[in-house]
């Protein structure tokens, strides 16, 4: 997955945005005001780290050597995931888990909104 397929694939998500809070150089991938996906889009190797169920998230560590706890997050909610190193589909899978767990914790109202109840 390249860089420009990631920022899609990140933006694809109803009302996600791609904002800059932290420089330039992170992407960092918001819905409705509340993060789900981070990414130096320019760094190589291409990373993203991304929010997971905790059991899960232990559980992907052992499985996948690409898969770490979260740079500079809480390492018992997110993961860094190296995208080169995985097959796309799962890049997509963790993602959408990403996006998903965040909207379970909004407001029923914005869920709804969302078509994620």
């Amino acid at each position: 997955m390249t860089p420009q397929e990631l920022r899609t694939l990140c933006l694809e998500f109803n009302a996600s945005a791609e904002e800059f809070p932290f420089g330039p150089e992170t992407s960092v991938f918001k819905v409705l005001g509340k993060v789900f996906a981070l990414s130096a889009l320019d760094a190589r190797p291409l990373t993203v780290s991304l929010k997971c169920d905790p059991d899960e998230a232990l559980l992907l560590r052992e499985q996948h050597p690409a898969i770490v706890p979260g740079y500079h997050l809480n390492k018992r909610h997110w993961n860094t995931v190296t995208v080169s190193e995985l097959p796309d589909r799962m890049v997509r899978e963790l993602v959408e888990d990403s996006y998903d767990l965040v909207v379970a914790g909004l407001p029923k109202a914005e869920r709804l909104r969302l078509d994620r109840p």
